[in-house]
């Protein structure tokens, strides 16, 4: 067996290293892979940080739909970086040895983007809520300081709450088997290897799904239920177009980000004939948001659009 083994007494061994094999079933041509992946990450990486000058340069952008735009684009790359160079490693030099911490870090840090992004998406939907159904008192209401405290609160709460995880994970013994079928570091990957009682870690993983995710989807969905109440009450279709118009590129995001959470979930449950598919819908979670977020914006926003474009001219004026 590849594994690095150390003992921990004289007949018990642990593991101290894990092998990624990479995409299951295509290991012989999963290198081709890599030049897709880099793309995307390389263009997740490229528009946010435009997202983020844009909206840093532009005053007519400082405002709390697109500073919350701006905080997704920093948990968007912060997301993709996580997993996507030791992806690339992976694919490109055969960098296939990953540490215990370094697998625990980084199952910690999936999971502490991926429930900031589910925090962020929430802080948009309540920013469409008061726009939309409170306007006058949106300016008094939705400020710095409340948008402050709430990305505050979403780092702390996902920062500490899935602590757990990782921990538990840490706590398993694995003295066998140290060869994950995946290209990353997934909690239920790695504790799959363990040779004792796993079912802590898949308890407190669904909890933690139910409890942060899910009420985040919960009172999104309660937003949008209340933006489409009040919209319908306008006399005005011109109004009504022009209210539901800036919430479309966020309802496209938020549908693609949670079917994607419930599909993945789904395949983790359901003992599929081909491991392929969640691995691959595990990483294109990871990869496609990141990249998929700027470009929507960017192509249904306006304001963004004419941003983009002042600071093109800002850079063509200084060259």
């Amino acid at each position: 067996m590849s594994a690095s083994l150390k003992g921990s007494n004289s007949s018990k061994f642990q593991v101290s290293e894990f092998i990624l094999l990479g995409f299951p079933g295509i290991h012989s041509w999963q290198h081709w892979l890599s030049l897709p992946l880099a793309l995307l990450y390389l263009s997740a990486i490229g528009a946010n940080i435009l997202i983020l000058i844009t909206i840093c340069q532009d005053p007519s952008l400082q405002q709390p739909m697109y500073l919350f735009l701006g905080i997704l684009s920093v948990v968007d790359m912060g997301l993709a970086t996580t997993i996507m160079p030791k992806i690339l490693a992976l694919l490109w030099f055969d960098a296939k040895v990953i540490s215990l911490p370094e697998c625990f870090a980084q199952i910690y840090a999936i999971h502490c983007f991926v429930g900031m992004e589910s925090g962020i998406f929430l802080c948009m939907a309540f920013d469409r809520y008061v726009a939309i159904c409170h306007p006058l008192r949106y300016p008094s209401i939705v400020t710095n300081s409340l948008i402050c405290r709430a990305t505050l609160f979403m780092v702390l709460r996902n920062g500490l709450c899935v602590i757990p995880v990782p921990v538990l994970a840490s706590q398993r013994s694995y003295c066998s088997k140290n060869e994950i079928d995946h290209c990353l570091c997934s909690n239920l990957g790695v504790t799959s290897l363990a040779c004792d009682d796993r079912r802590p870690n898949s308890i407190c993983q669904l909890v933690l799904a139910w409890v942060g995710m899910g009420s985040d989807l919960s009172l999104i969905i309660l937003s949008y239920t209340l933006i489409l109440r009040s919209v319908l009450r306008l006399k005005s279709a011109e109004a009504a177009s022009k209210a539901l118009s800036t919430c479309s590129s966020h309802l496209i995001l938020i549908l693609f980000f949670y079917t994607v959470v419930v599909v993945i979930s789904v395949t983790h449950l359901v003992e599929t004939k081909a491991p392929l598919i969640p691995v691959l819908l595990n990483v294109l979670h990871n990869i496609i948001p990141p990249s998929l977020n700027p470009m929507v914006y960017a192509l249904r926003t306006k304001e963004l659009r004419v941003g983009f474009q002042k600071v093109s001219g800002l850079g063509l004026q200084k060259k």
